[in-house]
């Protein structure tokens, strides 16, 4: 299989009404170009898994001001006041996940879990219409594993293979996006011939795409 494809052909593979996760906090480790794809392809009716809707104008904010998204799973939406207006004219469904529980159910799907208890949102609307266990006199909510029909992610450095190096927090969620979508494809800032071995942080059998930054 070609591993190594524009952003074009990459983009090409999402159709409309596909579920899509976002790696980066707002624009930190952002795969902007396969963003700018995305609406170049105007690819629409798209359900966004992401930390965050970004700031106006920028990656995953063009998306939400493109109206290409019809539900977005996020942790917050405040820094992009044009996902709250359109949340509110009911133009846009918004499902609010505490980070960490965003995180631990994308992580559930990754690794093959049926699901992962927290107590974080219990006694708030967090709780509402979920499963609740209580284990040793504490109560804790059920969240269910979330995956993807695609994620998009960033890579500082991939190699030929699709191993995949972060520098600093640039790594953030794309970590673990990587492991919960039926196809994974980097946006790569330097593609190389092949990583060391200590430089790996997310292995090539996880990704399925690379696309060089320097391609469109």
């Amino acid at each position: 299989m070609k591993k190594i494809i524009s952003a074009k052909e990459a983009v090409s593979m999402i159709k409309e009404g596909s579920s899509v996760m976002i790696g980066g906090f707002l624009s930190c480790g952002t795969p902007d170009k396969l963003i700018d794809e995305l609406i170049e392809q105007n690819v629409s009716n798209l359900t966004m898994i992401c930390n965050d809707t970004s700031t106006p104008g920028a990656d995953r904010g063009k998306l939400i001001e493109n109206k290409q998204v019809k539900k977005v799973i996020a942790s917050h939406i405040g820094t992009n006041p044009e996902t709250g207006r359109q949340m509110h004219d009911g133009e846009i469904e918004v499902e609010l996940v505490p980070m960490g529980t965003l995180i631990e159910k994308i992580r559930a799907k990754g690794t093959g879990l049926g699901g992962v208890l927290t107590p974080t949102g219990v006694g708030t609307i967090i709780e509402e219409n979920k499963e609740t266990m209580i284990i040793d006199g504490k109560k804790y909510i059920f969240e269910k594993p979330l995956g993807a029909n695609f994620a998009l992610i960033y890579g500082t450095k991939v190699d030929k293979y699709g191993n995949v190096s972060f520098h600093g927090t640039t790594r953030n969620h794309n970590t673990i996006m990587a492991t919960a979508a039926e196809t994974v494809i980097v946006q790569a800032d330097e593609l190389v011939d092949c990583l060391e071995p200590n430089e790996v942080v997310i292995p090539g059998l996880f990704i399925d795409y690379v696309v060089p930054c320097e391609e469109k």
